[in-house]
């Protein structure tokens, strides 16, 4: 009971302030942000420490500028994140561009599901806007990691639910798409895939961003077993509340012996995409927290 009561005064407090124009939305921004870098200073030595280690070359006036930039993102974020709950087609029109959408189409055609990669780049809460420019498949699903808080997780959801796209918990993936796949239903899904696995899967490394880098295999591995196609989906921000997001087929090189091209591929992919402009990625993940042993690292 306690739970449904914070959860309906939660909702309909962000139902409200999702009902302000984007000017105000980004008026709160810059309070949001200036309280988690000036005052709270949220994991602060997490992101100065990943931005170093990532860009050895750049001065560190470069790094805390970069660093100030990102905490500016946040906000943007999560002012953002909860317009989706009041904000229509034309609005989302007006900020988001996606490019290559055809691709989709192309590639659908054949009857195979499509595989999406994409990282925490951007607004990754804004990229089911891609869902409404193509008409093929028609089922699109998105793979997301539930939060432990009920109330939390139900937020998230209901935030998410916008595009009527089809969540499925990390853990039940496998099973849901097999399932899929196994009635005849074509679908396109999501695998934000540049997480750090846990420390009992640390099995697969890789050079990304300067730094030996644990990746996960699952997206890949679903794919290959429903020989679905594989697409990356590069976003960019080239102003404030304004995002372009295109699709590009992933073709990894011919006869390689890696095993996993399609994931080595999305996390070159995905590093081009964030030394582009590296402001607005996760900095404040502690994406290597551990060694090859799953031993925490210990960062001066």
């Amino acid at each position: 009971m306690k739970n449904k009561i914070i959860l309906s005064i939660s909702l309909g407090l962000l139902r409200l302030l999702a009902r302000l124009p984007f000017c105000m939305l980004y008026g709160i921004s810059n309070g949001i942000a200036f309280l988690l870098q000036r005052v709270i200073k949220y994991r602060r030595q997490v992101i100065l420490n990943n931005l170093r280690r990532s860009f050895p070359e750049k001065s560190e006036q470069e790094i805390r500028q970069i660093a100030s930039r990102y905490y500016r993102h946040m906000g943007d974020l999560i002012v953002e994140s909860v317009k989706l709950l009041h904000i229509s087609n034309r609005q989302l029109e007006e900020h988001i561009s996606v490019r290559q959408a055809d691709l989709i189409e192309r590639l659908a055609a054949d009857g195979r599901s499509v595989i999406v990669f994409l990282g925490h780049y951007g607004n990754w809460e804004w990229v089911q806007e891609v869902t409404r420019h193509y008409s093929r498949p028609q089922l699109n699903a998105e793979i997301y990691r539930p939060v432990k808080d009920p109330v939390s997780n139900t937020i998230m959801k209901a935030v998410r639910a916008r595009f009527d796209t089809m969540l499925i918990p990390q853990k039940q993936a496998v099973r849901t798409l097999l399932r899929l796949n196994n009635e005849g239903r074509q679908f396109l899904v999501g695998f934000i895939a540049d997480q750090r696995p846990n420390s009992k899967n640390l099995h697969h490394w890789t050079w990304f961003l300067n730094q030996d880098t644990a990746y996960a295999t699952g997206g890949e591995e679903i794919g290959r077993h429903l020989n679905c196609h594989f697409v990356y989906l590069d976003i960019e921000k080239p102003s404030r509340g304004h995002y372009i997001m295109t699709f590009h087929e992933m073709k990894p090189a011919e006869h390689t012996q890696q095993p996993y091209p399609y994931t080595l591929l999305f996390m070159q992919l995905m590093e081009q995409t964030i030394r582009r402009d590296p402001a607005y990625w996760l900095w404040s993940h502690n994406r290597w927290e551990f060694d090859r042993e799953g031993n925490t690292i210990q960062r001066k």
